[in-house]
């Protein structure tokens, strides 16, 4: 049911998501809210928390080096060194 309230959420940009979560973070800390909306909020930030990890993830696989053998194909990749 909660899921269905938050379909929205695969949809979100990382930066639109992030946003909304730090926004519920701040709503709970504040202890302004009553119970059942703050429970409501929580599934939410949950949701959108597992949102920002999945394109924390998608984003560090692209950014990521590829390994070429001797004749120059690609055969993997490998962290890229930002150093």
């Amino acid at each position: 049911m909660a899921e269905n309230k938050n379909s929205d959420v695969a949809k979100l940009p990382f930066e639109k998501a992030i946003e909304e979560l730090e926004s519920i973070v701040k709503r709970l800390e504040e202890g302004k809210v009553p119970l059942e909306e703050s429970v409501a909020i929580y599934e939410r930030g949950e949701v959108l928390k597992r949102r920002c990890e999945e394109l924390l993830a998608q984003a560090e696989a692209r950014v990521n080096k590829l390994v070429l053998d001797a004749s120059g194909k690609p055969t993997g990749t490998e962290p890229l060194d930002i150093n």
